[in-house]
């Protein structure tokens, strides 16, 4: 049962975050949202604006840059990028006391997946997604559990959140000690105005969500191409079907098995029509792509569990070029414009 004192944040202002944290707010929930750079500044300014469908609605809600400004919190649901979250773990320690519960509402392979579960691997780090240990040393991996987000949102404009199709969220039960801070973040989540239900484990949850999201993300941004235009390519959509038998595999060495065929769900993906995944859009904004919860976590469990995928290890390192060499390209056009800054100030020095 979820109380009025209870002490809420949400990590991430973007496109589900942003969502939860406005909801949460317009529900009358207490809650504070941890945002950054112009996003950040809209929000404080003029508050977070939603927009769904025909409705528009802007709600107050408490933004700060400052983990360490808000401390110990109740439930603190994480909604950055994995890449993201690499780089900002330290940074939300102050936010996690013994008896804190951590959602995160991630694409891919979360930090904590092998937390009891997994059977001989059961317990393990994914270097991928939690390198040396730097998430696991702020947020336990002992009171974390998942949300697997089946929605679309996009960010419109600072301090703007567009609502796209779905509304379905599917939380994870926790651990034994987190079992009724779990039950307060679906309640909390119903209240926001969520489709909320249940999964024990979500790790089948999070394995069945990135079982298409493994493949059509990253062909897309490699490809440029719309996922129909994927689907339509018999080789691509050859690539496509060969992965997915790879990462069947390796769901069923980890007791996760997949009821779904892949005509199954290529169908579904089918129906959403010409969509550019998150990843193409990534590519197309200049952002850091996902590559390591998308492909470089589901590769190194492949090792782990001794299943051979040799297409998806070769998906997975023409991705991680593709990021290292747009990393490459921002660093030099920022570089150009510091130059370029550099003589200008050198020449109204001389005049």
């Amino acid at each position: 049962m979820t109380t009025p004192n209870q002490k809420i944040a949400v990590v991430g202002g973007g496109a589900i975050g942003g969502l939860i944290a406005a909801r949460l707010a317009r529900a009358g929930i207490a809650v504070s949202l941890l945002a950054r750079g112009a996003h950040l500044e809209a929000i404080r300014r003029d508050g977070l604006t939603i927009v769904e469908g025909d409705t528009r609605y802007t709600q107050a809600v408490h933004a700060t840059h400052d983990a360490a400004s808000l401390g110990a919190q109740d439930i603190v649901f994480v909604c950055l990028k994995g890449q993201a979250l690499v780089q900002a773990a330290a940074s939300l320690a102050p936010l996690i006391g013994p008896h804190t519960h951590i959602v995160s509402a991630m694409n891919g392979v979360p930090w904590w997946f092998l937390h009891g579960f997994g059977g001989a691997n059961a317990n393990g780090r994914l270097e991928a997604v939690d390198p040396g240990g730097v998430v696991s040393a702020a947020l336990p991996p002992a009171q974390a559990s998942g949300c697997v987000v089946h929605l679309s949102s996009s960010i419109a404009g600072p301090g703007v959140i567009r609502k796209g199709n779905g509304n379905h969220l599917i939380v994870g039960e926790g651990s034994a000690p987190m079992a009724a801070r779990a039950q307060e973040a679906r309640e909390l989540l119903t209240r926001a105005g969520f489709e909320v239900a249940a999964a024990a484990p979500i790790q089948a949850d999070i394995w069945a969500k990135l079982w298409g999201n493994m493949t059509m993300n990253p062909i897309s941004a490699l490809t440029r191409s719309t996922a129909d235009v994927i689907l339509d390519d018999p080789l691509t959509a050859q690539l496509v079907s060969t992965i997915m038998v790879e990462a069947r595999a390796i769901g069923a060495a980890l007791g996760i098995p997949i009821a779904m065929t892949i005509e199954e769900r290529s169908a579904i993906t089918r129906k959403l029509g010409a969509f550019k995944t998150s990843m193409l859009q990534d590519v197309e904004a200049g952002r850091t792509l996902e590559v390591e919860a998308l492909l470089g976590a589901p590769y190194e469990l492949a090792q782990r569990v001794g299943v051979d995928a040799p297409s998806l290890g070769m998906l997975y390192g023409l991705a991680r070029q593709l990021d290292a060499n747009l990393e490459a390209a921002r660093n030099a056009r920022a570089w150009s414009v510091f130059e370029r800054l550099a003589r200008e100030v050198a020449n109204e020095r001389q005049r």
